[in-house]
């Protein structure tokens, strides 16, 4: 690392303020919100570029057959990106908002696809959007079924602030009254296109257990009040959001909480900012500030703070704390039972299944809804019934295509104007178990461009994985062969652990010290005044998406910091 700038007297003013917030995508833009509304001078530190919402979406409006290749990543591009190009968003419309491979190395012990965007927003600007609550039996399987370690909350201790995460990013849904998908704060739901509904009464005629519903997703079907004062509108079912939506139809730190944390006129934005590792003072037993190495210019700077929020993202928020070493903690901030960077967990992708379907050859749909059918978990719901622990979420949908035809001229060109037959497709997110092998830690040897060891990622499959995947495919297969569906193939993709980009664990949540890093408001159990609420904190992945849970964890362990401050705990 360049030495450090130890800044004094006027200048260390200058660079102190009342909170640190490390990373402004999903969850670093939520604890941005909450502490600058509360009243704390908040200092957002990103990596990346600065991303300003409307001005910095380039592509946003741009057809497909502008691109010089249809939107696609070339041969030459694969090559050199081999691990970034594989995301389902990434394309010619979206590379900006990419980190390529080279440029931010690490290296993998076991094969894994780490994908990234470094830029203000973070992945915000890039994820798929799925906002569904955690059930209550998500919080309570590790301590049922003896895997990792006891949730130290339950789902009633982050119910209410699921509720208040809703109402401000705006989710749309139905209130399906399932215990195994709670209900929510919702705006008016999508549609279900015609063979959907065909669908989803044959499936829940054969299968009682087995709930078919519309899917959750943070778009404005109809905006409120609340959503109209963020200046965002309503979405206009374009599904071109991982290109930055100018309608602001979409939740992301870009067209909501960064821009409502910089309009109480108390934050300050520092892009361009690695973070090195957070200062521990050993006499005054806490942390006092932040090491930060200019991405541009390699400066070193220091900056305090009495409060930090670390939201780098699951996996590099290991990293800063794992190189965050002290006489206290040389072994990383608060790992003292060293822990830190193990019990990485991740959701299962692997399985797909599609099929034909008879579908009404004069009926069609409009728009391009930006949201699938679901079914949550039904597998080892209220108790063991399967050779696995735990299971799997259901993602899937019916569409149709263009006809395919032969030949040349008009006659072929009318023929492809028509549509084409009624498809159905299907897949898994499944839970993996968090185990102790499953780790990330740093490099003694490696170092990346700004001087910080690079980060060793080890995580891989086993045999529960393996049997998720297997049961998916019976299962999808055997409910749309109920459901009257024809030509049934299913896949196994095997694809790497990282792609499903849902990576969580490594400084979990715990009651007891021994055994984790956090205790039940994010606080890092030996270092009060550092909060983690992105991925890194949680103890298990559950089978539902977890962005909204991340959400919902930041605001609550925000609004206790800021409570635990005024008492002047912190």
């Amino acid at each position: 690392m360049p030495d450090s700038l130890h800044i004094a007297g006027k200048g260390k003013q200058q660079h102190s303020f009342d909170a640190i917030v490390i990373g402004s995508g999903i969850s670093g833009g939520w604890a941005a919100k909450e502490l600058c509304e509360k009243g704390l001078r908040t200092l957002v530190l990103e990596r990346g570029r600065n991303v300003e919402h409307l001005k910095d979406y380039p592509t946003a409006t741009t057809p497909v057959w502008e691109f010089p290749h249809r939107n696609e990543p070339t041969f030459i591009e694969k090559e050199q990106n081999s691990i970034v190009t594989k995301c389902y968003a990434y394309g010619e419309a979206t590379r900006h908002f990419f980190v390529k491979d080279a440029e931010h190395p690490y290296i993998q012990e076991k094969p894994f696809d780490w994908i990234r965007g470094y830029q203000v927003g973070g992945k915000s600007l890039l994820w798929a959007r799925q906002t569904q609550r955690w059930s209550r039996f998500e919080f309570e399987a590790p301590a049922r079924d003896g895997f990792a370690i006891d949730w130290p909350i339950r789902y009633s201790d982050l119910a209410p602030w699921y509720s208040y995460v809703e109402k401000f990013a705006g989710i749309s849904g139905n209130k399906d009254g399932l215990e195994t998908l709670p209900d929510g704060e919702f705006l008016p739901p999508w549609e279900m296109n015609c063979v959907e509904k065909e669908l989803q009464a044959k499936i829940m005629r054969a299968f009682p257990d087995r709930h078919v519903v519309q899917g959750r997703c943070a778009h404005l079907t109809q905006p409120n009040d609340i959503h109209l004062e963020q200046g965002r509108g309503k979405c206009q079912a374009r599904n071109l959001c991982d290109r930055g939506c100018p309608f602001g139809g979409y939740f992301s730190s870009n067209s909501s909480t960064l821009p409502k944390a910089e309009r109480t006129g108390k934050m300050t934005l520092r892009p361009h900012s690695v973070v090195h590792s957070i200062i521990y003072d050993d006499q005054k037993q806490r942390a006092i500030g932040v090491r930060v190495i200019d991405a541009l210019t390699q400066q070193a700077t220091e900056y305090f703070a009495r409060v930090i929020f670390v939201n780098a993202g699951c996996l590099n928020t290991n990293l800063i704390l794992l190189n965050s070493i002290s006489a206290r903690f040389p072994n990383g901030l608060g790992n003292d039972n060293d822990l830190m960077g193990k019990y990485i967990a991740f959701h299962n992708y692997r399985g797909s299944v599609y099929a034909q379907y008879d579908g009404p050859p004069d009926q069609y749909y409009y728009g391009r809804r930006p949201t699938q059918l679901m079914m949550p978990n039904f597998r080892n719901v209220h108790r063991q019934d399967t050779d696995f622990l735990r299971g799997y979420m259901v993602h899937f949908g019916a569409g149709r295509g263009r006809a395919t035809a032969e030949g040349l001229g008009a006659a072929f060109k009318d023929a492809i104007c028509e549509a084409g037959n009624w498809g159905v497709y299907m897949m898994m997110q499944g839970e993996t178990i968090p185990k102790e092998s499953n780790h990330v830690r740093l490099s003694k040897q490696e170092k990346d461009p700004w001087g910080i060891p690079q980060l060793i990622t080890s995580v891989a499959y086993d045999d529960n994985d393996e049997k998720i995947v297997k049961d998916f495919l019976e299962q999808g297969r055997s409910m749309l062969e109920k459901a009257g569906c024809k030509n049934i193939s299913s896949n196994d993709s095997k694809q790497a652990p990282g792609l499903d980009i849902h990576e969580m664990g490594g400084v979990r949540m715990g009651k007891d010290p021994r055994t984790s890093l956090l205790n039940e408001f994010n606080q890092l159990h030996h270092c009060e005044n550092v909060f983690v609420t992105d991925g890194a904190c949680m103890v298990s992945t559950g089978t539902q998406n977890p962005s909204l849970t991340y959400m919902a964890l930041t605001a609550r362990a925000a609004h206790y910091a800021v409570a635990e401050l005024k008492k002047d705990n912190l």
